[in-house]
């Protein structure tokens, strides 16, 4: 899901921001948090983040998350209430990012688009390289 912030001047219309609304999976085991790394060749390859993806259109933020889990890691879960949220605008654009707790419920954690996952404890989280619109996110977890 996108969308575009309009700034109204006199009588003109400046698009200023172009929004894409993305998901982050809080998923939780033994006390440690889930973290992914982007595989080489991917958007922001080697950075660490939280597992999740893009809504696409018609879908709400928990059914993407749960589309991508499965896309991304193999892993059905459900998802539980939202955590945090994270704007952050890189080159290629910007984004928010809304992260919910999930609770793996079928599944063996498969990598497609990442070459890494670790369980990390909550404190170490920012000891990690992770993508900076997941470091506000990281933080609240804290």
């Amino acid at each position: 899901m996108e969308y575009r912030i309009l700034l109204l001047v006199g009588c003109c219309v400046f698009y200023y921001a172009h929004m894409r609304l993305v998901t982050a999976a809080i998923i939780r085991r033994d006390g440690r948090i889930l973290l992914t790394r982007r595989s080489p060749g991917e958007t922001l390859a080697g950075s660490w983040e939280f597992p999740g993806g893009k809504i696409a259109a018609g879908e709400t933020p928990e059914e993407a998350l749960v589309r991508e889990l499965i896309e991304e890691l193999s892993l059905t879960c459900s998802i539980g209430g939202k955590v945090a949220e994270s704007d952050y605008h890189y080159e290629h654009g910007a984004f928010r990012i809304l992260a919910y707790e999930a609770q793996v419920e079928s599944g063996t954690l498969t990598l497609s688009v990442h070459d890494r996952a670790e369980w990390v404890e909550p404190a170490k989280l920012l000891d990690y390289a992770l993508s900076p619109a997941d470091i506000p996110i990281a933080e609240a977890l804290r």
